[in-house]
């Protein structure tokens, strides 16, 4: 397994040589298989985290998946990391006051200085302890290993391990790809005056 994914996956950095690039050193620790940066957070929601319609605020929801994804990029580094794009967030499902919510967390893809994780949210209904807990968000996040100077440092290369870790690598590529291009078109757009 291990052969075929570094023989397939160009993240993977095989070579100790390292240099520096615009002041980067991009020479990585040595990498880390997807399941050393996998975490879960838990809490219940209380009172304090309802909105007008008295379901849990989105907003309480976004900070759980970030403090979440948070811990498993600073897990996988070893080092600093900041969130610099929640590339994309789905809430499916209203989470209520009482509810146990689980966030769970992994690192899907790594660059040279950046990660993307990747974060499931459930909630366990407190008045339905014989249910299956119920996916209430998903959620793409990108971090970027920083120095003690807030500066980007390399961070180790994700090494997947099944099927899934290489797939979801590959759709983590696909999501960069058009952040990248996104970025690029609005760029274009203003270089045009519009």
């Amino acid at each position: 397994m291990w052969r075929y994914l570094t023989e397939n996956l160009p993240c993977v950095n095989r070579s100790a040589e390292g240099r520096t690039v615009n002041g980067v050193i991009d020479t990585p620790p040595p990498g880390h298989p997807t399941a050393f940066s996998r975490v879960t957070l838990s809490r219940i929601m209380t009172n304090q985290d309802v909105n007008l319609y008295g379901t849990v605020h989105g907003g309480v929801i976004m900070k759980f998946v970030d403090d979440a994804a948070g811990a498993a990029a600073a897990r996988h580094c070893g080092f600093n990391a900041v969130t610099v794009a929640i590339d994309e967030i789905t809430l499916m499902v209203p989470v209520k006051v009482g509810d146990l919510v689980h966030a769970k967390a992994q690192v899907n893809w790594t660059g040279k200085t950046s990660v993307e994780i990747g974060v499931t949210v459930f909630a366990e209904r407190w008045n339905e302890a014989d249910r299956e807990p119920v996916n209430v968000a998903t959620a793409y996040l990108v971090f970027v290993g920083v120095d003690a100077e807030g500066n980007p440092r390399a961070v180790p290369p994700v090494v997947p391990e099944s099927p899934q870790d290489v797939r979801r690598f590959h759709e983590a590529e696909i999501r960069r790809e058009h952040r990248l291009a996104r970025r690029q078109a609005i760029d274009r757009h203003r270089a045009d005056g519009a």
